[in-house]
Formats: structure tokens, C-alpha cells, sequence
């Protein structure tokens, strides 16, 4: 029986701007004992780029285009490996709720990249998709190396991509999940959040985010009121947080 490995991400250069996905897709044998040396494992890389699109929308086309290029029935097993909440949260639980209240968010607003929502929707009812999060940047190889065909498309570059053995990849750890676990973990011990200095926090009240710069200003306004607020250490985790809550 065979298994999909699938590591996909999404870039852009402003949001909105231009922008550009990555993918690669690894199919090994279950059967075997050592997936690594398996001259029957194949990788393709996929990718592309639009002149004016969000990092969201690239992390979302980037899953619909790798499980579009798998001809499989339902019953072999995809596992899809992405550092994007965003795609995640919205593809296993926002996206019901979404639909039931006709494409809206909790507070009424239209959904943000609903034709890429249902087009991704519609693919996953014909697969056997697990969504799986990762740590992006911790030494993660598909993760990396989705990065770099993502970002190479968002600087209107056309970068090379492999298709063949995965006994001539340049990754040929790439199914070496045991590898990529130490370094997330090694992640984890080196940056303690608590005693990092914040970039900002950012709040969210009665449907309204804001962003502060100091604990203080954020303290006071969720201080004895129903609230959710979150430190962030960089501009790409705060944008993140910002539209995780904005989606729900």
C-alpha cells in the first residue's frame, strides 16, 4: 500500500503583493523497511506564483494544487505537512461553521478566500487527507525546501524542481521524521517564550483585535472583561495571529 507525504507553504512580498507556493509530494511503499533507500519512493516538487495575492490565499492554493496533481482513491493514505494555522484550523473546523452561516465570520464579516475555501473543500471529500502542523524554520527539510520554492516564486523566480527517485534528491531525508522532531524540540528549549521580549500584543475584545505595543496597554483593556490576548515576538506572528482571529 502506498502512502503521500506532503509538505506544502505559502509566501508573499506585502499582503496584498506578489506571491508565490511550494509543494512537494513523496510517495513511498508502506511495505517496505526503510523508506530511504527505497528506489520506488518518487518526489515531485510543484509551484507557482501570482502578481497580486496574500500569504493565506498561496498557503491554501498550495494544498489545493498538491492533492489536485494525486490521482488515488480514498483509501490511500495523504498526510499533508504545513507550519500554516491559518490552513489547518480553517480546513478542519472553521470551514463548517463558515458555510452553516452562509460565509460568514462570527462577527458577520464575509469570509476572506472563500472560492480557494470551497474549491479545497470539495477536493478533500474525495481523499484521505491527515493535516498535520509543523514548526516552520526549525530544520524541518520539506518544510524548508517548500519555503524556498515559495518564496522564489514571489521574487518572480523560477526555481528548479525535481521530479524522480527520491534516491537522487537532494532531501533524501526528507521522510526522516524522527530528525526533524529533534529539531523542533531544540526549538522549544532555545526560545522560551515567557522570556522573550514581545514585538507587541494583540487583543480581542467584544470582535474588535487591536495591537499594543506594551503588557500595560494591553493589561487595561482586557482587564475584567471576556477577552483574548496573546503575546507575539515578530511582525509575521502578530500578522498571523491577526488574521487567525479575524477568520474565526
Amino acid at each position: 500500500m502506498q502512502k503521500i507525504t506532503i509538505f506544502t507553504d505559502g509566501s508573499s512580498r506585502g499582503n496584498p503583493g506578489p506571491g508565490g507556493w511550494g509543494a512537494i509530494i513523496v510517495i513511498s511503499d508502506n511495505n517496505t523497511n526503510d523508506k530511504l533507500q527505497n528506489l520506488n519512493n518518487n518526489v515531485t516538487e510543484l509551484g507557482g506564483g501570482e502578481k497580486n495575492t496574500t500569504n493565506n490565499r498561496m498557503e491554501i492554493t498550495a494544498a489545493i494544487k498538491s492533492l489536485e496533481a494525486i490521482k488515488t482513491d480514498f483509501e490511500t493514505e495523504i498526510h499533508l505537512h504545513t507550519d500554516s494555522a491559518y490552513l489547518i484550523n480553517g480546513i478542519t473546523k472553521w470551514v463548517y461553521s463558515w458555510e452553516y452561516r452562509n460565509w460568514t465570520t462570527q462577527n458577520k464579516e464575509p469570509v476572506l478566500n472563500k472560492d480557494l475555501w470551497e474549491k479545497l473543500m470539495e477536493i478533500v471529500k474525495t481523499k484521505k487527507v491527515t493535516w498535520h502542523k509543523v514548526e516552520g524554520h526549525v530544520g524541518v527539510s520539506g518544510n524548508e525546501r517548500a519555503d524556498v520554492i515559495a518564496t522564489a516564486y514571489a521574487d518572480s523566480s523560477t526555481p528548479d524542481l525535481y521530479s524522480g527517485a527520491l534516491s537522487n534528491y537532494q532531501l533524501k531525508s526528507i521522510l526522516d521524521m524522527s530528525h526533524n522532531a529533534a529539531a523542533k524540540e531544540g526549538k522549544k528549549s532555545d526560545k522560551d517564550r515567557s522570556k522573550l521580549k514581545a514585538y507587541s500584543y494583540v487583543s480581542l475584545v467584544g470582535g474588535k483585535i487591536e495591537v499594543h505595543k506594551t503588557w500595560a496597554e494591553c493589561e487595561a483593556r482586557v482587564k475584567g472583561v471576556k477577552a483574548k490576548f496573546r503575546k507575539v515576538l515578530s511582525a509575521d506572528e502578530e500578522k498571523a495571529l491577526i488574521a487567525e482571529w479575524s477568520a474565526q
